[in-house]
């Protein structure tokens, strides 16, 4: 289904959404602050548009969305509930990616009235296997310089090429299956914003931990990871899904960070079958 692709103000900036389909409404929260946008998202759950309400938004300070400071994730969460009353979404469906799915999960500490359940992909609760990624990433059979990767951890981006520079020699490494062409094209429509990025990284980064508030989510959580995730690794899912009250986890063998790309079909099944099981429960769907 064709999307619209709209603007909306919120909060003192302007966001663009892409929306397509009617019912539940789905909101999906992309990741990589400063690099990420929504278009990642729509490509893989644009088939939902059979079933649900689609919105894939760009959150401030990515993809074509105006920037502007905080982009703490006390912020990111005003603008998604300013955003689910403003698009009149009642009660969502809310799916977060890697970094998306710390706004999610702050945001189900926050309003959890407003939500029928949580999607989270390839994320974390806290900010403790950050050394085991580093570790990881100079393990790897690729070329890394130390001195970019921690300042890419750090939140330490001098300007947009040298974040386009940093991420270049880690994107190899999201993947289980390589192609070189494929990475450099991605790599060129990247949308890179490296404030955005070093707020994230620097500010929000080193205090973020809700490992011990997990268990005031109640709502039904999804949790899922590819098996060859290597930033946010398994056992950051698995420690989400002890940790969450009503939660199911499902690892996808064949995907490293983005199962819902890499494993497309197989992805969609699990989030259809969690949905109609605990959707109809609650007579949402």
């Amino acid at each position: 289904m064709v999307p619209v692709s709209r603007a909306i103000e919120i909060n003192g900036v302007k966001l663009v959404y892409d929306e397509a389909g009617e019912g539940t409404a789905f909101v999906t929260l992309h990741g990589g602050p400063g690099m990420g946008s929504r278009a990642g998202d729509w490509a893989a759950f644009q088939p939902l548009t059979d079933q649900y309400r689609l919105i894939s938004y760009d959150q401030r300070g990515n993809g074509e969305s105006e920037g502007g400071e905080p982009y703490s994730h006390a912020q990111f969460v005003a603008d998604l509930e300013a955003l689910r009353c403003k698009l009149d979404l009642g009660k969502i469906i809310l799916l977060g990616g890697s970094y998306g799915g710390f706004i999610a999960l702050e945001y189900a500490l926050t309003h959890p009235q407003h939500l029928h359940a949580v999607i989270l992909r390839d994320t974390a609760a806290s900010n403790r296997f950050q050394g085991t990624s580093k570790a990881r990433a100079l393990a790897s059979e690729f070329p890394m310089d130390e001195d970019s990767l921690n300042r890419l951890f750090d939140g330490q981006m001098r300007d947009n090429d040298d974040f386009r520079a940093s991420f270049a020699q880690i994107q190899p490494l999201y993947t289980v299956q390589r192609d070189a062409a494929v990475e450099a094209e991605r790599l060129s429509r990247i949308p890179f914003r490296y404030r955005t990025h070093n707020w994230a990284f620097s500010r929000n980064q080193p205090g973020y931990d809700l490992v011990s508030r997990l268990p005031e989510i109640r709502v039904p959580v999804l949790v899922t990871v590819g098996r060859h995730d290597w930033i946010t690794p398994l056992e950051a899912s698995q420690e989400l899904a002890a940790g969450l009250p009503d939660s199911e986890l499902v690892v996808f063998e064949r995907s490293g960070h983005s199962p819902h790309i890499e494993e497309n079909a197989l992805y969609l099944g699990a989030v259809r079958d969690f949905l109609a099981r605990h959707l109809s429960a609650v007579g949402a769907a």
